[in-house]
């Protein structure tokens, strides 16, 4: 058996979220049938990441172990000729045993689209979120650096694993081009839902339902029911993962 590593790009919009579930069409899932139609061999990939339903990305990484007998860049052609095409592989790879895709990774980085105008956009729905209001842009700001450092997040997400909600955020910025704004941020690990509810809060700020005190505040009480319902999947892409 070897092993390969591979970068993935998807629209998440007619998939529930990237683990395999029974009776609904999955990122893994596409993945998986893909791999045995084109190896004859089942095979389970792991990923970086387990997006939620909706999401979107652009640098989802994955990882698999294949008895594929010829070079890696046959098997990527093949896998891109098979696979839907909402789903592609950017590159592909052998690597080392001891790479996980979860494990090994640095740090993730996300981005939340938002277009801002009085009338939403048909053809940026699928991947932004449409705000008609406007928003304030040095409040995003003020708000947006709070975010950065250690902090336990317990109000914004909850845990994919173990009991500790503490994690650290390395980017937490606004970038705004013309109608469109995009949140970033890069971090050691998330929570589940903690970037779209961090998203969520920090527009609350934007048109004023809140102050970055009012923020601050709800970070520090680690209080799950004191935060916004998380913002639309739509808008979210993972954006890369570093190793």
């Amino acid at each position: 058996m070897r092993y390969f590593r591979a970068t993935v790009e998807y629209d998440g919009t007619d998939f529930f979220g990237f683990q395999v579930q029974p009776d609904v069409p999955t990122i893994q899932g596409a993945l998986e049938e893909a791999l045995e139609r084109v190896t004859t061999a089942s095979t389970r990939v792991v990923a970086a990441g387990r997006t939620d339903t909706g999401v979107h990305a652009r640098g989802q990484v994955i990882a698999f172990h294949s008895p594929w007998p010829r070079e890696p860049e046959e098997l990527w052609r093949a896998l891109n000729a098979v696979l839907p095409e909402s789903i592609a592989l950017q590159d592909l790879e052998e690597v080392d045993e001891d790479f996980h895709p979860r494990y090994s990774a640095r740090s993730r980085e996300y981005r939340y689209f938002i277009h801002q105008r009085p009338v939403r956009s048909p053809l940026r729905l699928r991947y932004s979120l449409h705000v008609s209001h406007p928003l304030d842009e040095a409040a995003l700001a003020a708000v947006a650096s709070l975010i950065v450092g250690a902090h336990d997040f317990a109000t914004f997400g909850d845990p994919t694993s173990g009991e500790s909600t503490v994690r650290e955020v390395f980017t937490s910025r606004w970038e705004r081009h013309g109608e469109e704004w995009v949140y970033i941020i890069e971090a050691n690990g998330f929570l589940r839902r903690m970037v779209r509810t961090l998203v969520m809060a920090q527009l609350w700020v934007g048109e004023g339902r809140w102050t970055p005190e009012d923020f601050e505040a709800a970070l520090a009480a680690h209080d799950r029911s004191m935060s916004p319902p998380p913002a639309e999947p739509r808008g979210l892409h993972l954006w890369r993962v570093r190793y």
